[in-house]
């Protein structure tokens, strides 16, 4: 339970920075589904986009505030 509380306090005050870890994970797995489109390499774009989104999931947790 720690952990939402901490997460929902930085939430309320980063809206633009929840949008953009969002933003970056739609991206990834839209690029997954749409290998084809993508162009080269796209299961490497895919997962590096993913990564940066739970990276960024995982920074909300350490953030001090």
């Amino acid at each position: 339970m720690q952990y939402m509380k901490k997460v929902m306090v930085f939430a309320k005050k980063h809206p633009a920075y929840i949008g953009t870890i969002h933003a970056l994970g739609g991206i990834g797995i839209g690029i997954l589904i749409a290998s084809p489109i993508a162009g080269i390499h796209p299961v490497r774009w895919g997962i590096a986009f993913l990564t940066l989104s739970l990276l960024g999931h995982v920074y909300m947790w350490f953030a001090k505030e």
